[in-house]
Parts: C-alpha cells; structure tokens; sequence
C-alpha cells in the first residue's frame, strides 16, 4: 500500500491544513481587531522636568515659525544625500556578503558615504547656525548648551560599544579610556 495514497494520509492532510486555516484566520482576526488600539504616536515637542526657563530663552511665535521654515529646508535640502547613504550603504552590505568580496569596491562605497555624511554634517552645522543667527544672545547660549548636550548623549549613551569600553568613571571623575572587549564569534 502506497502511503501518499492512504487515506490516513490524506485524512492528517486535511485536518493540518484545517488548522493552519483556523490558525491564520485567527492571527488576521487578533492583528486587525488589536491594532487599533496600538498606534503609533508622533512627538512633536519635548519637555524637560528642569527648572523653568528664564524669559529670556522663551521663544516668540515669529521665532518658533522661523525655526519650523528652517528645518523644513533644513530636512527637505539634505533628503539627497540622505538617500544616497541609504543606497550606498545597501550595496555596501551586498558586496560585503558575497564569498569573495572585493575590497577595493567596499573601500570606495566607504569613502562615497564618508563623503555624503561630510556633506550632511556641513549643513547641519549651517542649519545650527541659521537657528542661532535668530536668537538673542541669551537664547544662543541655551541653544549652544541644548545642541551639545543633544550630540554628547547621542554619541555617549546611545553606544553600546561606549558604555562597554567607559562602564564606570574613574578616581579623578572621567571615564577611563580602555580598549574594546575582546569578543569569541560563536
């Protein structure tokens, strides 16, 4: 007797089919009747629990619509280059997954996103300086103060790699500078 063509065979077909059916309906049923309830919100302004700002720092709706229009061309400028990193980045991971990948083009895609980001940092700092020119003095020094505690947190706490090298601050109130961890590939 042929299995394929037993009927024990065909009867656990049908009923493993009729439970990934059942299985499916029930997923697309719970995704579209619990995704309502989980969107995704968009934050538009931030708040900070720190002392209250000095008249001074407080910005007038002309200045705030100023710094809307800015960052409107700010982000609307740079989308290129943005996107050139994206496809450059994408053929850099294609090349460097192959079995044998060429150095010399990994070296150049390199180089051609260091050149893009080159480029986004230059206008971001523009744009840094286009904000600035619209503020009083006292307005300056907070936005220089915001900007730079924006970037150092970005680049000291969003690292894992930073918080595994710097784990804890040393006897004079500075992190140590150490070398990375060696790592065993599995």
């Amino acid at each position: 007797m042929d299995f394929l063509t037993s009927k024990r065979f065909v009867t656990t077909t049908l009923v493993v089919l009729a439970i990934l059916n059942v299985t499916l309906l029930g997923v697309l049923w719970w995704q579209n009747f619990f995704a309502k309830n989980f969107r995704s919100v968009e934050v538009r302004e931030y708040y900070t629990r720190s002392v209250a700002p000095s008249p001074d720092d407080i910005f007038s709706p002309e200045q705030k619509q100023k710094f809307r229009n800015l960052r409107r061309e700010h982000f609307r400028k740079n989308l290129p280059a943005i996107k050139q990193i994206v496809t450059l980045k994408q053929e850099l991971i294609d090349e460097a997954v192959k079995v044998n990948p060429d150095t010399m083009k990994i070296a150049r895609i390199s180089d051609m996103i260091g050149v893009q980001q080159a480029k986004l940092d230059r206008n971001l700092a523009m744009h840094f300086h286009e904000l600035a020119s619209l503020c009083t003095p006292a307005q300056r020094d907070s936005l220089k103060t915001f900007l730079g505690r924006v970037y150092s947190r970005r680049y000291e706490h969003g690292s894992r790699w930073i918080r595994e090298v710097r784990p804890a601050d040393g006897p004079d109130g500075h992190r140590p500078h150490n070398p990375p961890p060696d790592r065993q590939l599995p």
